[in-house]
């Protein structure tokens, strides 16, 4: 399985479990990697033949930025279910992060794993 991957993708949001953190946008960091198989575009050299990073980028922002999610599990699943339905990728990897949601850490969040990974 060949792994398309988005790296520290920023997007501001609401989410959040206190009163004050629904009344304010945050940033929120993405990664994601998603199995596919680039024979196709790789042979071809069109985008038409590949998982389109751009596409997928956009689609994962609009979601987001329209998110009223209290819980960043809550959003990563949200945002993984999107990906499955909407692209073909069997698999995925998800970290989503919250910077500075904890004094003394950089980054909090959770990483899911998604579909079936296969060769």
């Amino acid at each position: 399985m060949d792994i398309v991957y988005i790296r520290d993708l920023r997007v501001e949001t609401t989410v959040g479990i206190f009163d004050w953190e629904r009344s304010i946008r945050q940033q929120v960091r993405i990664d994601l990697e998603m199995g596919t198989d680039i024979r196709a575009g790789a042979g071809s050299d069109r985008i038409q033949d590949v998982l389109d990073y751009k596409t997928v980028a956009k689609r994962v922002i609009a979601l987001v930025e329209g998110n009223q999610r209290e819980l960043v599990e809550a959003m990563a699943e949200d945002i993984a279910e999107m990906l499955l339905r909407e692209f073909p990728i069997p698999w995925l990897r998800l970290t989503l992060g919250k910077p500075g949601a904890v004094r003394g850490a950089r980054e909090v969040g959770v990483v899911i794993e998604r579909g079936e990974r296969t060769p």
